[in-house]
């Protein structure tokens, strides 16, 4: 059986994440020395898979940890793989946010509110989720056998609550900057069932070396 393998990479930190602050596709930041230090500490101690492709987010964070991870590697870089845009919200404090009704209120997952600027709960879900399968039918056309895509936090929870196996709900998905998931098909699971099978964690040995 001839399989497809996709690697999911959530990007690296940058300073808006060690300083707590809320940031989406409206914050296009480079990673931090800290975030650069980090990847190639992920890449001396465990094995990120061999790929000739790799499918990136627009945004510059995602750029920068593709070129760490696969220096030299064919990149696609693809609009609907950036982050939600977060509006009004956008890089705020987590901890000024906590304290914002209205935020409070976006975050109500019942609640149909939107913040001035910001991408809806329920476009955004459409679009991210939707990418998975775009990107394998471009694999199988193209007969291109592993790929890897680097993206952001919130697209991989949105691909794999919508199109993995096993299920899980979206936060169960969550991981840490430079890992992952590998997923991998056939060409009849992506026709019939339009899902794959989550196998292994990026980088590979990566759970273990956290014993």
């Amino acid at each position: 059986m001839k399989y497809y393998k996709l690697h999911l990479i959530r990007h690296g930190l940058t300073a808006a994440n060690l300083e707590g602050r809320y940031i989406g596709s409206g914050t296009d930041l480079p990673l931090c020395e800290e975030g650069k230090a980090d990847l190639l500490s992920l890449k001396q101690q465990f094995e990120y898979p061999q790929v000739s492709l790799v499918f990136t987010s627009p945004l510059l964070r995602a750029k920068e940890t593709a070129e760490i991870l696969y220096p030299g590697v064919r990149t696609i870089v693809l609009q609907d793989l950036r982050e939600m845009g977060f509006g009004v919200f956008e890089n705020r404090l987590l901890t000024d946010l906590a304290k914002d009704p209205a935020f409070a209120a976006w975050m109500d997952p019942t609640s149909e509110t939107v913040p001035e600027g910001a991408e809806s709960r329920q476009a955004f879900a459409e679009r991210s989720g939707s990418m998975l399968m775009k990107l394998f039918e471009f694999m199988i056309k193209t007969h291109t056998e592993e790929a890897a895509c680097v993206t952001h936090g919130g697209v991989i929870l949105n691909m794999l609550a919508r199109h993995a196996l096993p299920q899980r709900r979206p936060e169960e998905w969550m991981t840490d900057p430079g890992c992952g998931y590998s997923l991998r098909l056939d060409a009849a699971m992506w026709m019939r069932d339009h899902l794959a099978e989550a196998y292994d964690v990026v980088p590979l040995g990566y759970l273990d070396g956290q014993d």
